[in-house]
């Protein structure tokens, strides 16, 4: 593992080609997600942390080849050496829950620093026609939001996000309209009917290019391509700033793989003026 890397790249380095059972895959991720104070953290603070019992935090230890959690804190003591997070204890429940969505955006940031996978998925969807957006539940506004934008540069883009029996229906439409790939947002906590979906759409033949809060989430073993961005936990309902932003660095990628992507959004603009759609 690289010195440059951050302690977040450096920690998901280290859980990269071990099997993880459901529960190791949240500790995996609590740890991404705290990962410049990890190394400082206890078994018994690690557990709370995630939401697990502290035996669940040595068996995650040992499945990674370590003797224990205090050989695992050691190790990640030498690699990934950093000052515990500054102290935020004078902040309100609500400050604090802003500075955890920053620190999430700070590690998109540095996701972002190798651009290959976003343009790789940009160019998969711009390729895509019809284009289907999946969003259930929690993660609908995110499909919205980027199917709304979506439509203005390309051709042909199909908003799911509703579930039920029509689900799979829709999506064999758009295969049988000429779908090659299908975008899903998937976000905490993970409906089963995504899952469904998602395993429906691969054995289609559509390529899965999904969003989701984690590398470890439920999503990744029927995802062809995943983009990880963290949703913050600290009010009562999840916020999901970085995987809105994802999605906007997504769809800015998917227009430098659309040739006409500008000549469209002018069309859409002296249409919007002729109508007098805007108040300027």
């Amino acid at each position: 593992m690289s010195g440059t890397e951050s302690p977040a790249a450096r920690l998901q380095a280290l859980f990269e080609g071990h099997r993880l059972t459901p529960t190791q895959r949240r500790i995996a991720h609590s740890m991404v997600r705290r990962a410049a104070d990890v190394p400082f953290l206890s078994s018994v603070e690690l557990a709370e942390l995630a939401g697990v019992s502290q035996p669940s935090v040595t068996r995650f230890a040992v499945a990674l080849g370590f003797d224990g959690y205090p050989a695992l804190r050691r190790h990640l003591r030498e690699v990934a050496p950093a000052e515990p997070a500054a102290d935020t204890g004078s902040h309100n429940e609500y400050q604090q829950a802003v500075e955890a969505e920053i620190e999430n955006l700070r590690h998109l940031a540095e996701v972002l620093a190798d651009p290959g996978p976003v343009r790789r998925a940009g160019r998969v969807l711009a390729e895509s026609r019809p284009l289907p957006v999946l969003g259930l539940r929690a993660a609908a506004a995110q499909a919205h939001g980027f199917a709304y934008f979506a439509a203005k540069v390309h051709p042909d883009v199909r908003l799911l996000n509703e579930g039920g029996t029509m689900l799979l229906d829709r999506i064999d439409a758009a295969v049988r309209a000429g779908a090659s790939a299908l975008l899903c947002f998937a976000l905490p906590r993970h409906p089963r009917e995504v899952l469904d979906a998602l395993v429906h759409a691969k054995e289609a033949g559509l390529t899965v290019v999904t969003v989701a809060d984690s590398p470890f989430a439920p999503v990744a073993k029927v995802s062809d391509l995943l983009l990880p961005a963290a949703v913050g936990t600290a009010l009562v309902f999840d916020t999901a700033c970085a995987p809105m932003l994802l999605g906007r660095v997504l769809l800015e990628a998917m227009c430098d793989d659309l040739p006409d992507a500008q000549a469209r959004l002018e069309e859409f603009d002296t249409r919007a003026a002729a109508r007098g759609l805007f108040v300027e």
